[in-house]
């Protein structure tokens, strides 16, 4: 990450289409187009994840494999195997500016039944090198396969002989469900081509591509049920403890994420190996990884399992610069952001330092008007990236509505902010501005969307990561406004 650049948050689900969530589809190639006429050097994602439990991208069936709903039908039907009378009238939903998550799902497995249905030998020996490639494959698709025998349970509540790997019982799967798995081995060849091709046109177009990668994973997931050794289970498989956030100014019981915790000895005897293939396989799909709650590699907070909050957790000392040299002395030319927000001790803060990754920045936890913020731009150092929010804050327009009147006094003043150039673009501006070497805003940021557009509300399961652009939303002038901000604060990258 070289010289000044910006870019812009926008997951693929958020883009704009009649299918009910954004995909790979021309929509896509048009938001590059859009990225490029605005001057960005810089395209940031949410984890492209298989979504499980309450549709979040931080909650994948698997650290490896796509999400389906990202799948083009379009794309499917010019390669002959689809009609359009397979999805064209479908019922994604009435919002378009909402996904409905059930309907688009429901509707995403009939259809690409249809499509898997048609496949001919050319694509099964094409599926068959995908495979050779991929080594989580084989291990995901009999998971989703043995999932959908058990109508989606957790693979804890599995029969005995399938929960613990017996080989025997894996045999008889293999011949029982051999459709299914096959079926669901042809679903991530085509998630794959399909972004492999838009990865393709965004750095082609001089545009890379940022993504998440969560620290952890889901309990229910097909890491946890190959890997149980790297993991703080029980014999029977259930987690020991769980991972999640203290007590802190936003929650009074902290953040309760219910993720398994890792056997941080038995990955370092492995060599961090895991981890390393995990990282490999978010190259393949980005260009740059953000590791989320990167100071659990520090310590992490450890809660028993059956707790309903965060309260009566424990600080644990993680693997830190051992992990961190490992994936360096594997990798060659890795490039990480560290998401490292939250309660940062003296260790955490040398542990940054020490990766050389740079650290974020969001401009709304700058103005606490109680006390001075490291997040205040006269603080930064040249090595972070700032935003002015993350997909786990409020809008800009919604955080100066919400939050306490002192707080956004302060805000006002220090970023000089008015209506008439427009708060959202008074934040955007100050970012922009910044010594940070990466500038980053969502989506809704620069469009002046209030609460009603926010993403996600941490600790929350109901309305999250539903929101979507609308077709039209994104005019030549807003690209034309972007641009002159950009070249402006010498951050255009062509």
């Amino acid at each position: 990450m070289k010289g000044r650049a910006s870019g812009i948050l926008l997951h693929i689900s958020s883009l704009p289409n009649q299918y009910g969530i954004g995909t790979f589809g021309k929509e896509a190639y048009e938001f590059v187009d859009f990225l490029r006429a605005s001057g960005q050097g810089y395209w940031q994602l949410l984890p492209l994840v298989q979504t499980g439990f309450g549709n979040s991208p931080y909650q994948g069936f698997s650290t490896f494999a796509g999400n389906p709903l990202f799948i083009n039908y379009e794309m499917l039907e010019e390669e002959g195997l689809l009609n359009r009378d397979d999805y064209k009238n479908l019922d994604y939903g009435q919002e378009r500016s909402k996904v409905d998550f059930e309907k688009v799902t429901n509707n995403n497995l009939c259809v690409l039944r249809k499509a898997f249905s048609a496949i001919n030998t050319n694509i099964n020996q094409a599926i068959f090198e995908f495979g050779k490639k991929h080594h989580w494959l084989k291990n995901y698709s009999e998971f989703m396969a043995i999932k959908g025998k058990y109508n989606n349970i957790q693979w804890q509540d599995w029969p005995a002989p399938l929960k613990f790997r017996e080989e025997q019982a894996l045999e008889e799967i293999r011949v029982e469900l051999k459709e299914d798995i096959e079926f669901w081995k042809f679903v991530q060849y085509t998630f794959f081509q399909q972004w492999e091709k838009l990865k393709q046109y965004t750095n082609r177009n001089g545009i890379k591509i940022i993504g998440d990668i969560p620290i952890y994973v889901s309990t229910d997931s097909t890491d946890t049920w190959e890997n149980c050794s790297i993991f703080n289970f029980h014999e029977n498989c259930t987690p020991r403890s769980v991972a999640g956030c203290p007590p802190d100014a936003f929650s009074k019981t902290g953040q309760l994420w219910g993720n398994p915790i890792y056997k941080w000895d038995e990955l370092e005897k492995q060599s961090f190996k895991w981890w390393i293939e995990r990282i490999e396989g978010c190259m393949e799909l980005y260009d740059v990884i953000r590791i989320d709650h990167f100071r659990g590699l520090e310590s992490y907070w450890d809660i028993p399992f059956g707790e309903e909050t965060a309260i009566n957790g424990r600080w644990i000392k993680g693997p830190g610069m051992k992990l961190i040299n490992a994936i360096k002395t594997s990798i060659e030319n890795v490039d990480i952001i560290a998401e490292d927000l939250g309660y940062l001790t003296a260790d955490v803060l040398k542990l940054l330092r020490d990766s050389e990754f740079p650290g974020m920045k969001v401009l709304q936890f700058a103005f606490d008007s109680r006390e001075e913020s490291d997040y205040l731009p006269h603080n930064y150092e040249r090595n972070c990236i700032v935003y002015t929010g993350t997909h786990d804050n409020d809008t800009a327009i919604g955080w100066m509505e919400n939050a306490d009147e002192k707080d956004v006094a302060l805000a006002i003043d220090y970023m000089k902010l008015n209506n008439t150039e427009g708060y959202h673009w008074g934040y955007i501006r100050a970012a922009w501005s910044t010594v940070a070497k990466l500038a980053v805003a969502p989506m809704q940021d620069f469009l002046g969307l209030d609460t009603s557009a926010r993403m996600n509300i941490p600790s929350t399961i109901g309305h999250n990561w539903e929101w979507r652009l609308t077709e039209g939303q994104l005019k030549e002038e807003l690209s034309t406004k972007i641009y002159s901000l950009t070249k402006t604060y010498g951050r255009l990258t062509s």
